[in-house]
């Protein structure tokens, strides 16, 4: 009895995990005081400084654009931005956590390089816009393992509801990078070539 006593009392990482994995907890969604649901928390408020700062820097890519096109689709993209940044606000709502930022190093990163890309392209080429396409897919990219990790974070975790929302936003972080792609694909890439 000593012995098993003793060997629930200790603090070592494999014991952790053991009492982790095996507690129901998990499929509860009581995992508040938990380091997994920390970093989970920690990984939304990650994504909601990337998507306050990109709904600012979109409106210049779509200044920048060249093609109607694509113009329209930074448009498209600016307003459901918006739409993420309200529904990680619900999230958190859900979460019973404040809304708040922590600065996103590589969304950050790569919305610099956006910039730099308008910079180093002429305005009004088509070489310009294939240039702000490469630029936004990494972004959506970016996002779109955000979004599915954390998705998949909050189904371990039984919320459920959370696990709904964050689906939404990657479904349209999917969608997005599919329509970039057909603009791409369809005159930009082969005009650009042609410059």
């Amino acid at each position: 009895m000593a012995t098993t006593s003793k060997t629930s009392d200790t603090k070592s990482p494999a014991t952790k995990k053991a009492k982790t994995t095996s507690k129901p907890t998990g499929k509860t969604g009581k995992m508040e005081n938990s380091e997994f649901h920390k970093f989970f928390v920690d990984g939304l408020k990650d994504l909601y400084w990337a998507e306050k700062h990109l709904v600012k820097a979109l409106p210049k890519m779509k200044k920048a654009s060249t093609s109607p096109e694509l113009a329209a689709a930074f448009e498209k993209h600016t307003v459901e931005t918006q739409e993420h940044i309200d529904r990680l606000e619900k999230v958190f709502e859900l979460l019973g956590e404040k809304a708040s930022a922590k600065k996103c190093d590589a969304m950050e990163g790569l919305l610099e390089e956006a910039d730099g890309i308008i910079e180093d392209t002429d305005s009004g080429t088509l070489v310009r816009d294939a240039g702000l396409i490469l630029a936004a897919q990494k972004v959506e990219h970016y996002e779109i393992a955000s979004y599915g990790t954390l998705r998949t974070f909050a189904g371990n975790m039984g919320h459920t509801e959370v696990m709904d929302l964050l689906q939404q936003t990657l479904d349209n972080e999917k969608e997005t990078d599919v329509a970039l792609t057909e603009v791409a694909e369809t005159f930009v890439n082969e005009q650009a070539a042609e410059e």
